[in-house]
């Protein structure tokens, strides 16, 4: 698709018009749909569990088949071994989040990975005890947190500062967020923020947020469960001190999967940064040493424990190599047409059905629309998936759409539509 503006128009032969001339269109049959009365079902919850690629299975098997005939010989030999898997990802996942090599590194869950960073970047003292977050911000989140704060001593109640939207609003402003660490830049350790918030898709300037934290002091991390995969990130650029994210949403890794770990490369060879050690995470030349003394693999890689699933990883790999091939630019270019196209057949539907609550603007949120109906949403979500639609809800009333660029196409947009506007008025 060309870049010039698009005048969209609420027809079907219009849908199908765009597809046709989306030339990221391929990778749809790239990935395996549910299937509801014998057509693929539209899928709008890749913003909680992606797709299946279809190579996944196909990665997993070559694994498998090395365990069943190499047994331990296949860390060293065969397809692909696994000692240096991990490593395959390297570069892929820098490109995806904007990143040098050094910096990234696939490893462990999302919540784990935060505690890492936070062991590493928040060190809290008495003049400067507090932590910055969203009020709205994911539970697991705001648990990490708390705790965090407990075991150093200190009160979450008093040194949580938490962000809130304004009265009568629902998503934060930039402003009130550069303004809260000016006033307060001075007691807070830690900033950290989803930069996708995943009730109200709201994305966040992070540039301009790590700019101001570094000015007064502060570490700042972001959380990219939403972000990675969703948005074009430039994390070396926008200089975060940290970030971490889950790859079972937008990258479609599988439940549960491996997430990822950006740590800017300022502090690649800072062997004074306080960590969790492991085995994995020590030199590769002297790893099989198994010396006593811990030795930091200069950059992410350091922050390794343990050496990874590796079927998890082959799973994870089969996804990353189509945003490879895609590219995160031209996929963004079609999320927001896609995400506009959504956002313009709402507006269509009858005046009082349906409200809007991400920001309008293209450059503060990304797939996700979330939305509020004025009847049962819990009731309609039930009659959306007996129509082979795949939405989600999440409290207290939001229903949650995102049609995601690599698999999805606007014809489910207008499908999606279609299906709501019959339902939503009964």
């Amino acid at each position: 698709m060309s870049s010039e503006v698009v005048r969209f128009e609420a027809s079907e032969e219009f849908a199908r018009r765009m597809d046709a001339e989306d030339s990221l269109r391929s990778f749809r049959e790239e990935f395996l749909f549910p299937v509801h009365d014998g057509e693929p079902a539209i899928y709008f919850v890749g913003n909680s569990l992606g797709l299946q690629p279809r190579k996944a299975k196909t990665y997993v098997l070559e694994a498998l088949e090395d365990w069943e005939k190499l047994g331990v010989e296949g860390h060293f030999r065969g397809t692909r071994p696994w000692m240096p898997y991990h490593e395959m990802l390297t570069e892929q996942t820098a490109r995806l989040v904007g990143a040098h090599p050094i910096e990234v590194v696939v490893m462990n869950t999302l919540s784990v990975n935060l505690h890492l960073m936070m062991v590493s970047f928040y060190q809290p003292t008495r003049e400067r005890p507090k932590i910055l977050m969203e009020a709205g911000a994911f539970p697991s989140d705001q648990y990490a947190v708390a705790s965090q704060v407990r075991f150093h001593g200190y009160d979450p109640d008093k040194d949580i500062l938490r962000l809130a939207p304004r009265e009568g609003e629902e998503t934060l402003r930039t402003e009130d967020i550069l303004d809260t660490i000016e006033q307060h830049g001075r007691e807070i350790a830690l900033v950290l923020l989803g930069n996708v918030n995943y009730l109200t898709g709201q994305a966040f300037d992070m540039a301009a947020i790590t700019r101001a934290a570094h000015k007064q002091g502060c570490r700042v991390g972001f959380d990219l469960a939403h972000g990675a995969g969703n948005l074009q990130l430039s994390l070396h650029d926008d200089g975060p001190d940290f970030a971490v994210w889950c790859s079972y949403k937008y990258l479609n890794g599988g439940p549960g999967t491996l997430g990822g770990v950006f740590v800017h490369e300022r502090h690649a060879h800072n062997k004074a940064l306080p960590r969790f050690a492991g085995w994995w995470g020590h030199d590769k030349q002297t790893r099989f040493q198994m010396g006593p003394d811990f030795e930091p693999i200069p950059g992410a890689e350091g922050w390794l424990l343990s050496n990874p699933p590796i079927f998890q990883l082959a799973a994870l790999r089969a996804s990353l190599e189509l945003f490879d091939r895609a590219t995160m630019p031209a996929l963004r270019r079609k999320s927001d047409r896609l995400t506009a196209y959504l956002e313009f057949l709402l507006d269509r539907l009858p005046p009082g059905v349906v409200r809007i609550t991400t920001p309008r603007d293209p450059k503060q949120r990304g797939a996700q629309l979330s939305l509020r109906f004025s009847k049962d949403p819990r009731r309609l979500l039930e009659k959306l998936n007996s129509a082979g639609v795949h939405c989600d809800f999440r409290s207290p009333d939001i229903i949650r759409a995102a049609p995601a660029p690599l698999y999805n196409s606007f014809h489910d947009v207008y499908r999606f539509v279609g299906v709501l506007e019959r339902h939503a008025r009964d």
